[in-house]
Order: C-alpha cells, then sequence, then structure tokens
C-alpha cells in the first residue's frame, strides 16, 4: 500500500519520459483494481449495512471511488478534466496506515485525547496574540509602508487584522529581527498621522516588544502544545488500566485467532487461555495468579451455552464492566446491580438496546441455579485450587469417588 503510493506520487516529474508515465498510468490501474477487490470482499464479507457503520470502510469505499475515477480520468480524459485534485485520493491511501499498527492506533488515540486540553492552550495564545496586537497598533501603527522594506502594505501595525498576521509571522521566525529594527526609534511617519516632525515614529521599545514575544510564543507557548501530548501520551500509556478504542482492536485481533470462523463463540477454556495472553487492562497477562484470574472470571460470571462456549458481546463487555467497577457490588446485590445497568444502557441507547441489551447483561433465568456459568466454573476450580494447597489435597488421590477424579483430571 505504501510503496505503490509512493511510486505514483514521487516518480513523477515535469517532461518525464513517456515510458515511464505509461508504466506509472498501468501501475496505477493495477493497484487501484487491488483496492477495489479488497472493498468489494469487505462489502460481501460484512454487508452493505454493516460494512458501513466503520468509518474507516465508509473512507476506503470513498478513497476507491476517487481513485476508480481518477484512472479513468487519467485514461480517457486528461485534458478535458483537471486531475490535480483527483490525485489527492492516490495519497489519502495512505492514511489506511493509522489503523493498522497497534503503536500508530495508541499515538493517533493521545492525540485525540490531547484536544480536551488543547483548546486552553489556544486560548492563552489568543489573548497573547490579542494583547501584542493592541500593542503594536498604538506603538508602531503610524510607521510609513515602504515597498521593499519590511514594513510595507502586507505587513504592518495600521489596524488589528494586520497586526495579527504580522504577529503570526514573527511566531514562525521569518525575519523577526528585520521587523523589529523597521520599528525601532526615528522612522518615517506615515502622512496622514499628521505627526509634527515626519520621522518621530516607531520606539526602542520594539527591542523589548519582539523579543519578549518570540519568547512567549515560540519557546513557551507553542511548546506547550507539545507538553500538553506528551504528558496524555505519558499519562495514557504509562497506567495499563486505562481503556481506550485500540483495546478493542486487540481483542477482536487476538479473539480471531481462537476463533477463525467468525462464528462470535468459543469455549471458555479458550476463552481462559485468550485473557492470559491478552495484555491487561482487559486482559489478564501471562503472570496473573489463577487464582487472581478464577476470582475476576467468577464476578464476570459469563452464562455457557450447551456446548460450553461464551459469547464475544458478553465477554468483552464483562472485561469493561469488570475493568471499570461498574455497577459491581457483592454477590447478593448483584441482581439489582443489573437490573440499573440494563436501564442505563436503555436510557443512553434506546434504539442499539432493544436487540443488545440481554447480550451486555444477561438475564437471570441465565445465571441462576441449574444454568452453567463461567463463574459457577471456575468457582468450582478456585475450590478445587484451594483444597489443593492444604497438605491433604496433595496427598494421592486414591479412593476417591470417580466423579471427583474426572473433575480432577480435566483441569
Amino acid at each position: 500500500m505504501v510503496l505503490p503510493t509512493f511510486l505514483l506520487n514521487e516518480t513523477q516529474y515535469h517532461e518525464s519520459p513517456p515510458l515511464m508515465s505509461n508504466i506509472l498510468a498501468a501501475m496505477n490501474i493495477i493497484f487501484t483494481f487491488l483496492f477495489l477487490c479488497e472493498t468489494i470482499l469487505k462489502l460481501i464479507a460484512f454487508g452493505i449495512k454493516n460494512f458501513f457503520k466503520d468509518p474507516w470502510n465508509t473512507f476506503d469505499f470513498v478513497t476507491v471511488i476517487g481513485s476508480i475515477i481518477d484512472a479513468m480520468v487519467v485514461e480517457f480524459g486528461e485534458n478535458s478534466i483537471n486531475v490535480g485534485f483527483l490525485r489527492l485520493f492516490r495519497a489519502a491511501r495512505l492514511i489506511k496506515l493509522l489503523r493498522q499498527g497497534y503503536t500508530i492506533r495508541i499515538l493517533l488515540w493521545t492525540f485525540v485525547q490531547s484536544f480536551k486540553a488543547l483548546p486552553y492552550v489556544c486560548l492563552l495564545i489568543a489573548m497573547l496574540f490579542f494583547i501584542y496586537a493592541i500593542i503594536g497598533m498604538q506603538v508602531f501603527g503610524n510607521i510609513k509602508e515602504m515597498p521593499g522594506e519590511e514594513i510595507n502594505r502586507h505587513n504592518n501595525f495600521r489596524n488589528f487584522v494586520q497586526g495579527l498576521m504580522l504577529l503570526f509571522r514573527c511566531a514562525t521566525g521569518e525575519a523577526w529581527p528585520s521587523i523589529m529594527l523597521s520599528c525601532v526609534k526615528n522612522k518615517e511617519c506615515d502622512p496622514n498621522a499628521n505627526k509634527p516632525d515626519p520621522h518621530s515614529c516607531g520606539s526602542n521599545l520594539a527591542y523589548a516588544y519582539f523579543v519578549s514575544f518570540i519568547f512567549f510564543c515560540s519557546f513557551l507557548m507553542l511548546n506547550l502544545f507539545v507538553a500538553v501530548i506528551m504528558d496524555n501520551f505519558d499519562y495514557l500509556t504509562r497506567d495499563s488500566s486505562i481503556l481506550g478504542a485500540h483495546h478493542l482492536d486487540e481483542f477482536v485481533r487476538i479473539w480471531a485467532e481462537y476463533d477463525p470462523n467468525a462464528t462470535g463463540k468459543i469455549h471458555y477454556t479458550e476463552m481462559y487461555d485468550m485473557l492470559k495472553n491478552m495484555d491487561p487492562p482487559l486482559g489478564f497477562g501471562n503472570k496473573c495468579p489463577n487464582r487472581l484470574a478464577y476470582k475476576k472470571l467468577i464476578r464476570m460470571n459469563m452464562p455457557v451455552d450447551d456446548e460450553g462456549r461464551v459469547n464475544f458481546t458478553t465477554t468483552l463487555f464483562a472485561l469493561i464492566r469488570e475493568n471499570l467497577a461498574i455497577k459491581m457490588r457483592p454477590v447478593e446485590e448483584m441482581d439489582q446491580a443489573d437490573m440499573e445497568l440494563k436501564e442505563t444502557i436503555k436510557t443512553i441507547w434506546p434504539l442499539q438496546a432493544k436487540n443488545m441489551v440481554e447480550l451486555l447483561v444477561p438475564p437471570n433465568d441465565q445465571l441462576n441455579v441449574g444454568k452453567l456459568t463461567v463463574g459457577k466454573i471456575y468457582g468450582g476450580l478456585l475450590i478445587l485450587e484451594s483444597w489443593r494447597s492444604t497438605r491433604f489435597g496433595q496427598v494421592e488421590p486414591t479412593g476417591l469417588p470417580v466423579r471427583f477424579k474426572i473433575f480432577q483430571a480435566g483441569i
């Protein structure tokens, strides 16, 4: 995906040989066809309704349509239509990389989370520009505009907007010392200023004005952007208990390894292995003791079907609920907590709750007496694990009932 994009965008230049242009055009058609096949296969696999539920799939679809139009215009009608805009769809293919790598998704998630604090930084910078623009209008607004000089009709403090534009240029570091020297004392005044001395405009305050502005803006304020993003990145990656959107992608990826046919269900023993192989916060991790893992699974308590399998959606929500402690109470109060959680879900997502609430929070008739659940299975395993740690549990289990031997052998 990256290679064809670079080849198609970076190897074209003015008066390139016809052979190279033909090769690049053929490559563009080939790769566009491959992307089209990928989109068609996704549409067949997910269905039209589910396909467009994912924003990434919608983006891929628009990119492919634009690439097809680009290829057709290049092939049949380049002289009649400007293809410069259509070629942006080639570069847009690189955006698909954002969802491929786990680290890239973490960086993207961090950047999105940083938007919550960035408006305050932008407000501080806006206040800084506002104050300095007003001061610049009062002190340097009467300097004559000189073509070819730093203070000209495009660069001046004649009004508030022009002052902001000049300060923005200074903030980028472009020739700000020259602008500063053009605003010092004894500069020629604008004729409309009606100054008695035509060379009395400007002020030596320009040295402190521009140096302080560059210090506050370039060395302090703009670095706050980096500080906010770095602080969020450190916070979100240091604390492994914080859940993010990339954790859902990781859960789906690992679940697919245990459920290659996408049935939406796996055996409860495979579910335990999966959670042990999955890093926190959703998973338990390889270093998690069995007893602690058993206790977590007892609290999660997902229902198990007749084949000993657990549901994808139920397992994922149980993990999120356990990790974030959503309506988690003592055993005798869990029924009431489940009812409250169902009502909360129905209030927040009234349409989706009609089909999903029973999967997110299983009804009591699937968890009560006579029904097998993950909590009951691993509750028994926890009892057995505790019994094994005693001196009685370390005795050779000769003479034990056959059922107990079978249960013990199945651990």
